[in-house]
């Protein structure tokens, strides 16, 4: 029992009692296999009530997040106040359960003792969402609540009749409208679910078989450590989404082998924070927000994948090329232990773990839903771990796997938590409508304006809150303004999700970037701004795709080969320009050239647009382009020519 509580045991300040930590640890690793096993039975099997199901999941995952913040917090008073919240966080889902039938019969009219509860719902909540946080998305919590309680006392339209605590806990507890709205069901069915089979092929040994295939690839090249950091962390997304998670988990290895070919810390660390962002928006298994997109616009999560593939693939491109360019420009060595017969040696010996993925994929091609394909590979895992000795799962490492996924989904159910009550809040008092009405008064009939003012809005609520949160309240304040512009619904969802994302690698947040920093030793602000840098095209592609719907793969066969052409020399074009070196170092007005020539071939019109000005236009960039290369390839060989002066 003791060895036991020994791999269980959460981390904790210095001088903490064994006695706390041990039963913290041991209540924190049966709340994290009851979440696992209530998880998986109602994705396999089904059959619970959306309201019960829900409210349990989030009572459990809720008191067990306390439970390790009190564990982590120094001061006493402090400690015992988590502690006694995390009772109250385990009453809703129970109580809901008990009085369900009860419920329905009034109409999920609130009573005295619902409105207790909701208050310390409420608590819950905003607790939770500070401590994992910060103040951003509980600031927007309390100003919902302040907005829906105090709305009589607000002139103009904007103001409303007023709702009291028994209308906001009928609202927000008693339905599927706030909490536990449609975030939480997303959290249930498909965030924990999907991090639970990430966290497993890890446990494995898939990501390090990830790694090993990139060097392989990648090794070979000068500065081949950093591609091969790109390509293991993009590998690495498509079986768990998160990006700080990619970053510690491939960037303990890739960062300092980058460093040691010569690599800056700063860039060292820039790469692996850029690489590790793709996760969230590379298929079969993408961010969190992937899966809460396909609930709002009602697709099948299958749909929004195969929309992904172009611009991802785009994206993790245009960085491999940015990387290149960039060991070229540092005159950066090779992995000197990478070779292709790595690549045979890792599939020979240790191939079969990627079996789960590509199930993954299979079923998913074959219309299982995505909740049962990740069931069944879960399984499938566990079937093929005990192949080898390095690779098998005990009962012990089951537990590891529950509280891992745990610890690092709690931040994200904490968000569609608090974004359940901000949208509950919109929703109940209309807010949301009107918002997404003064958009399209300010930006017009403009749909560029209208991109740019969501751009910009998606940017700054992605710097203060994380992705799903971000998304969440942008797919009901702007998202309907896009569609009313014409914007078909994949489209403006996506949209706002890219700018979203990219709070991973934007200061002053940049999560990504300052696990990469703590790692390389390097300056997180920096090391944020080198990976904006060099992701440059994630900002790119949103509205490259805004105009160019073919490449979510809406259109023929022949607007989805002319929109991956048109982008992909537009984009190569302007990661030479931002790189400045093509084999030697590039004169100002060479990448100007690039640069222009770049934006020109990807000039925003459909693919089908066959006008005279568009086709021009475009004519006009492929010109300026080859007309650059050939001067540059004259350039290079009239260098190579010229005798040297001794």
């Amino acid at each position: 029992m003791s060895s036991f509580l020994a791999a269980i045991r959460l981390r904790s300040p210095e001088g903490r009692r064994d006695a706390e930590v041990a039963t913290a640890s041991f209540l924190f690793s049966l709340l994290a296999v009851a979440v696992a096993l209530l998880v998986i039975y109602g994705a396999y099997y089904g059959g619970i009530t959306a309201l019960i199901l829900r409210s349990v999941f989030f009572s459990a995952v809720s008191a067990a997040g306390l439970i390790q913040l009190g564990l982590t917090t120094g001061k006493s008073p402090w400690r015992f106040l988590l502690y006694l919240l995390a009772i109250v966080a385990l009453v809703p889902g129970p109580y809901l359960w008990d009085s369900y039938i009860d419920i329905i019969m009034r109409g999920a009219m609130s009573v005295p003792i619902d409105k207790v509860i909701f208050v310390g719902l409420v608590a819950v909540v905003l607790v939770l969402t500070r401590m994992t946080l910060g103040w951003a998305l509980v600031t927007l919590v309390v100003a919902s609540l302040a907005y829906a309680y105090f709305g009589d006392l607000i002139p103009g339209k904007y103001g409303h009749g007023g709702y009291d605590l028994a209308r906001l806990a009928s609202t927000l507890m008693l339905s599927t409208e706030g909490v536990y709205g449609v975030p939480m069901g997303v959290a249930v069915e498909y965030i924990f679910l999907f991090a639970f089979l990430g966290t497993l092929l890890m446990k494995i040994g898939t990501g390090v078989v990830f790694v090993d295939i990139a060097r392989g690839i990648t090794g070979r090249i000068n500065g081949g450590p950093g591609l091969s950091a790109a390509l293991s962390s993009a590998l690495m997304g498509t079986i768990n989404g998160s990006a700080v998670a990619n970053v510690v988990t491939t960037g303990t290895f890739t960062i300092p082998l980058m460093k040691r070919v010569g690599y800056t810390p700063v860039t060292a660390g820039a790469i692996e924070a850029a690489a590790a962002s793709a996760g969230q928006i590379l298929p079969p298994v993408m961010g969190a927000t992937a899966f809460l997109m396909a609930e709002v616009i009602d697709v099948p999560y299958k749909q929004i994948a195969l929309a992904a593939i172009i611009p991802s693939f785009l994206y993790v491109g245009a960085l491999l090329v940015a990387i290149r360019l960039e060991a070229g420009r540092l005159g950066l060595g090779k992995d000197e232990n990478a070779s292709a017969a790595l690549i045979v040696q890792t599939l020979a010996r240790r191939g079969y773990l990627l079996l789960p993925l590509v199930g993954l994929i299979v079923l998913l091609v074959m219309d299982y839903t995505p909740t049962r394909a990740a069931v069944m590979c879960i399984v499938f895992g566990l079937l093929i771990s005990p192949w080898h000795r390095d690779t098998r799962i005990t009962p012990l490492g089951l537990v590891l796997v529950c509280r891992d996924t745990l610890i690092s989904t709690i931040p994200i159910i904490a968000a569609v938590a608090a974004a359940g009550i901000v949208i509950g809040v919109l929703n109940l008092t209309g807010l949301g409508l009107m918002l997404s009405s003064l958009i399209l008064e300010v930006g017009g009939s403009n749909l560029w304006l209208i991109l740019l003012l969501t751009a910009f809005t998606s940017f700054v609520l992605g710097m203060g809150l994380p992705t799903s949160a971000a998304y969440l309240l942008l797919a009901v304040l702007v998202a309907p303004a896009l569609t009313k512009l014409g914007l078909p619904p994949m489209v403006a969802h996506m949209f706002i999700f890219y700018y979203g994302m990219i709070s991973a690698i934007t200061p002053p947040v940049a999560l990504a970037a300052f696990a990469a920093a703590s790692i390389s030793g390097a300056d997180p602000t920096k090391t944020g701004w080198e990976a904006c840098r060099l992701g440059f095209v994630v900002l790119l592609i949103p509205f490259i795709f805004a105009e160019m719907h073919a490449l979510l793969l809406i259109g023929s066969a022949f607007e989805i080969a002319a929109a991956v052409v048109l982008a992909s020399i537009g984009v190569l074009a302007l990661c030479v320009c931002f790189a400045g070196w093509l084999g030697r170092p590039m004169a100002m007005i060479e990448r100007l050239a690039f640069l222009v020539g770049g934006i020109l071939v990807m000039w925003p019109a459909k693919v089908a647009d066959t006008s005279v000005t568009t086709l021009g236009i475009r004519a006009l960039g492929v010109v300026v382009l080859i007309a650059m290369l050939v001067r540059f390839v004259d350039r290079a060989a009239l260098q190579r020519r010229q005798p040297s002066r001794i």
